[in-house]
């Protein structure tokens, strides 16, 4: 089975930075695309970021290019989201979650999904 595991969060004030980890394990594909989503209390999820871990192309929602970074560490099966220049509106269940290798763009097609984890933000 496919298995996420998140780790990171917390809570921050306006401006300051976290990291979030996801480590998968059980894929049948050498490569995945891996998302982030969040969701607040009230509010759809929505897609923040993925990745193809084969060839580190990356998608972003338009409230936080600039402020958040996907990348990868094949090594360690694992992604990250770097969140800097936090805002308050960031505050949400955060869940990494994953697909198979191709249009890693469609927010509507991942199928595996981490326990979550809270990020909250306070001005």
């Amino acid at each position: 089975q496919v298995l996420l595991v998140q780790s990171g969060g917390g809570s921050v004030q306006a401006g300051g930075s976290l990291r979030l980890s996801c480590t998968g394990s059980g894929f049948t594909d050498r490569h995945n695309c891996m998302g982030w989503f969040r969701q607040a209390p009230g509010k759809e999820r929505e897609g923040v970021a993925s990745i193809f871990t084969g060839g580190s192309i990356t998608y972003y929602a338009d409230s936080v290019k600039g402020r958040f970074t996907i990348s990868q560490d094949n090594a360690k099966n694992t992604v990250y989201l770097q969140m800097n220049s936090l805002k308050p509106e960031d505050s949400a269940m955060y869940f990494c979650a994953a697909k198979i290798p191709a249009r890693c763009g469609r927010w509507d097609e991942y199928d595996y999904w981490g326990q979550g984890t809270q990020v909250t933000v306070s001005s």
